[in-house]
């Protein structure tokens, strides 16, 4: 039988945040884009951990701009609004956005549709073919079977970067002993009575976890519950269940933590319903229905961004977007959770484009968690608002590739940088 084979300017391959900023931005620079994501919903980390707030969307509280903001203006300006800005509970982390998560996924399906990106659910890119130091071709499935996808440049925003490494971009796995950090496990608290739950000063509930742990009711590694409220009244999103350990790049090792995350998500919601004040009538809902996965692949980019780079403040001639996240370490190995300033106080850096490009391969880009990056740059660069920016960043570069018929490597990263600005991108500061 023979293959379908598809031709298109872009391949963008996962469509979490970043992909979905890859895609809009190609597309609406005219370009013909195809979108392939594994699942049944574009999100990434939003579909597996639905409710998720958007951390780090305001270094030096304003807001990094762009795609980012123009969906957050969207949902914010509905009757009644569907997303909205408030301060974070955690330490060192700026203001974050949060917002109905099922009206977040329609709207950013519509803003795909509106685009005019091609959109294929359930679909997945299994391996590049190469003709030099070009990827011509990637080999994709979906239920049907198989097909192929003929691409005139490739963006990998899949999160672990298969086919960038099948493709032959080198990169690491974790930090330097190999070990990555924690999966995750959300769900959410219904019909919650918050004045009375976070009636408490303390905003991770450490001396119920002390007890709920003591009596064998909870994980050992649930001291702190990340307890947030939600959107709606009466809800409360808890991101508190990390699983170590995990590979994220193998699929029987994503099934069996995401049952073992399932277990200790049960375990307690049963507490905080009997142990919590203003819990007693909540329910839990919105389970995930797979783990969050925060880090696999670093891959090798022209430039890596380092943790060094963090800690001067650099704002990089080719940053393509601003951050002050604190460095956000989960429970590598024995580790704790970590949330250590990355910088000082008042300062930012940039993200460059550099790190995006791989060092040989002409028509292939990358965006979101794998890029390069040391493991302390990774674990404050990897937020959904920077991601989202990276995308737009690298799909903007894909029309100033293709108009100029240059390699990726050689685009101007001025033009792309003016470029970013001009679709409302806040460097802030930026230059020099």
């Amino acid at each position: 039988m023979d293959q379908q084979t598809d031709h298109t300017d872009v391949l963008v391959i996962g469509g979490g945040t970043a992909g979905f900023g890859a895609a809009i931005a190609a597309a609406r620079a005219g370009l013909q884009v195809t979108l392939l994501e594994a699942s049944s919903k574009v999100g990434g980390v939003m579909a597996f951990c639905p409710g998720m707030p958007w951390g780090g969307a305001y270094p030096m509280d304003r807001i990094v701009g762009g795609l980012i903001e123009e969906l957050t203006d969207r949902l914010a300006s509905m009757e009644p609004p569907a997303a909205e800005k408030r301060p974070c509970a955690l330490e060192n982390f700026g203001p974050e956005i949060i917002y109905d998560h099922d009206i977040a996924t329609v709207t950013m399906f519509e803003m795909l549709e509106e685009a005019g990106v091609r959109v294929r659910l359930g679909a997945i890119a299994i391996t590049p073919e190469m003709d030099g130091d070009r990827i011509a071709t990637v080999a994709c499935c979906d239920r049907n079977g198989p097909f192929g996808v003929h691409p005139n440049i490739v963006i990998d925003c899949s999160g672990d970067g298969d086919i960038s490494a099948k493709a032959g971009v080198p990169y690491t796995l974790g930090d330097a002993s190999g070990n990555m950090m924690a999966v995750t496990i959300s769900f959410f608290m219904m019909n919650v009575d918050a004045a009375r739950a976070f009636a408490d000063p303390d905003p991770y509930f450490q001396k119920y976890a002390e007890k709920g742990i003591a009596e064998g009711r909870l994980h050992a590694d649930l001291a702190k519950l990340y307890l947030m409220p939600g959107f709606h009244d009466g809800t409360v999103f808890c991101n508190s269940v990390h699983v170590r350990g995990v590979d994220g790049t193998a699929p029987t090792a994503v099934a069996a933590a995401t049952q073992e995350g399932r277990r200790r998500c049960h375990q307690l919601a049963q507490f905080l319903q009997s142990d919590v004040p203003g819990f007693e009538k909540a329910h839990m809902a919105m389970l995930s229905p797979t783990v969050g996965v925060r880090e696999t692949r670093k891959l090798q980019g022209v430039y890596r961004l380092t943790g060094e780079d963090l800690a001067r403040a650099t704002k990089f001639a080719d940053g393509v977007v601003a951050c002050d996240n604190p460095v956000d370490d989960v429970m590598r190995a024995e580790g704790d959770m970590t949330h250590h300033a990355a910088i000082e106080a008042g300062q930012f850096y940039t993200i460059p484009f550099r790190s995006l490009l791989p060092e040989k391969i002409t028509n292939l880009m990358f965006a979101g968690r794998i890029l390069s990056a040391d493991p302390v740059a990774f674990a404050s660069v990897r937020g959904m608002p920077q991601c989202m920016v990276m995308g737009q960043a690298t799909g903007t570069a894909a029309a100033l590739a293709l108009h100029a018929k240059i390699a990726v490597q050689e685009v101007s990263t001025d033009q792309l940088v003016q470029s970013l600005s001009r679709q409302g991108v806040n460097r802030l500061h930026a230059a020099g």
